[in-house]
């Protein structure tokens, strides 16, 4: 931030710094009629007490090295992978860690974790802090879903241009770029008249696709999990790399290192088709997939004897067919 940047103009701005200026006898801030700015020795303040704030979580982070306060891990990932892949698999965790509490945060914005908002972190951006760890653990495949309501009702589109003509769900919030992919199909078309359903959850939007509100992108890993949903050939993939990310030294502190293993493990993309680098299409799940039953959103788990899982409710339609609506 340079002399002349820029800062809310808000109250609380302006007493914190008149408060500053008031002990420091120095002018911090100066008004202008877009907002309030730092003067330099603003800036000296402003590059001190950050260093300082970083000090202070650098402690913190030692004195659980040095002390653990307990026996508990804040996890932060975002909601669709926390809620639909994460917290089914924590059972299968506390079975090797029984004492052990998961604060699972579920949310869209990354965490800030050199601010301690969470021991470790899955997101689908790459962390640009220096200071942090990043560990690539997979690729989320998205393509468009409906619902077999939905199909037995309106059909599938058989072309971009056909998508035009049905209904969509769509979910617009950070880490997504769902304005760039609805951009990149339907150019500046507004949404009214052609989104049904518009929201910021990845649950709601999930669920709204699978109750027939309309066409969504979802991750493949949704055919592995749900029953009656349709998978959608069409030339509009998009993909997210997943991200884990921690600081280098709350992995030296036991319950955090089982719980980013456990991660890590979570996501083995030679376990799980559906997290590779490589497209694989839903189709080939059951004939790659070979490891235990997967948990069913509706609340079971697949009852199958044999050593890989069947994906019954999966319903797959090429591009270049049209159903009758």
């Amino acid at each position: 931030m340079g002399a002349s940047a820029r800062l809310p103009c808000s109250s609380g701005y302006r007493s914190i710094g008149c408060a500053s200026e008031q002990q420091l006898r120095v002018t911090l801030l100066t008004r202008h009629v877009d907002g309030v700015r730092a003067t330099a020795e603003g800036e000296q303040v402003l590059a001190a007490a950050r260093s300082m704030e970083a000090a202070y979580f650098d402690l913190m982070r030692a004195k659980e090295i040095a002390l653990p306060s307990g026996a508990e891990v804040k996890l932060a990932v975002t909601e669709g992978l926390g809620t639909f892949w994460l917290a089914p698999r924590l059972s299968e965790f506390h079975r090797a860690h029984p004492n052990l509490l998961v604060e699972l945060r579920c949310a869209m914005r990354p965490a800030d974790m050199l601010r301690l908002e969470a021991d470790a972190a899955v997101q689908l951006i790459r962390p640009a802090e220096p200071d942090l760890k990043a560990v690539k653990l997979g690729r989320l495949h998205l393509i468009p879903y409906a619902a077999s309501s939905y199909v037995e009702a309106h059909g599938v589109p058989n072309s971009l241009e056909a998508l035009s003509r049905h209904r969509l769900v769509v979910q617009i919030t950070e880490q997504t770029a769902a304005q760039e992919l609805y951009a990149s199909v339907f150019g500046d078309r507004p949404q009214a008249g052609l989104v049904s359903v518009r929201t910021n959850s990845s649950s709601a939007h999930a669920l709204a696709v699978g109750s027939g509100a309309g066409i969504g992108w979802l991750a493949t890993y949704a055919s592995a999990i749900a029953d009656g949903l349709v998978a959608i050939d069409l030339d509009a993939r998009r993909m997210f790399d997943i991200w884990l990310t921690y600081h280098p030294d709350v992995a030296r502190i036991p319950r955090v290192r089982a719980v980013i293993d456990w991660v890590i493990d979570c996501f083995e993309p030679r376990r799980f088709p559906w997290f590779r680098d490589e497209f694989v299409h839903p189709s080939e799940f059951a004939e790659i997939y070979r490891g235990e039953p997967l948990f069913n959103v509706s609340g079971r788990f697949a009852e199958d004897e044999i050593p890989f899982i069947e994906f019954p409710g999966l319903v797959l339609i090429p591009g270049g067919r049209e159903q009758a609506g």
